[in-house]
């Protein structure tokens, strides 16, 4: 089964510095198949027999910790999963869609609804958001970093664990899963 594993906070301002080539070997050291990553920010397509999404975590973050000695949090998504994530974009009907950018975070777990209603009632000109499930999508006008996004609003009022790609990420990891 294929799986992308999204690691949060890694290569992010000089911070917890993983190179690529160092992360596959670790996925292959724990005994991964077939793996790639996509870019610097942690992103890790793999295969392995099918196994419950918690277990696969943790047994990502105990290799991560022993090679790397700091802790780092990941989501992991099939790519049936991934495949949702871009099939239900709530976006379609934004007039000027160039004059935004569009996130997803991952989400480690289902928020609380009224946590969800309460992110949802901060959506404003600048910045909108929409869940399904586990995962949210965002809609900026501004910069990421003037966002409150950027400030970390999400894990702030959903009280779940976050891990943020941008829309072209997304997509560009769905079609790279048959790619070296």
């Amino acid at each position: 089964m294929i799986y992308i594993a999204l690691l949060r906070g890694i290569n992010v301002s000089g911070q917890k510095l993983i190179k690529m080539d160092a992360l596959r070997k670790t996925f292959e050291d724990i005994g991964f198949k077939n793996v790639r990553t996509y870019i610097q920010s942690g992103n890790v397509i793999f295969e392995t027999r099918k196994i419950k999404p918690e277990s696969l975590r943790k047994k990502i973050e105990t290799g991560l910790e022993k090679q790397f000695g700091y802790d780092v949090t990941v989501v992991i998504r099939t790519v049936d999963e991934l495949e949702q994530v871009i099939k239900n974009y709530p976006f379609d009907k934004i007039k000027n869609p160039e004059s935004f950018r569009v996130y997803v975070s991952f989400l480690s777990a289902e928020p609380d609804k009224n946590a969800v209603k309460e992110l949802i009632s901060l959506s404003n000109n600048n910045e909108i958001f929409r869940i399904s499930g586990n995962n949210l999508y965002i809609l900026l006008k501004v910069g990421f970093v003037d966002s409150q996004t950027g400030r970390n609003i999400v894990e702030k009022k959903l009280k779940v664990t976050a891990t943020t790609r941008n829309w072209q990420t997304v997509n560009k990891l769905l079609t790279s899963k048959n790619k070296d």
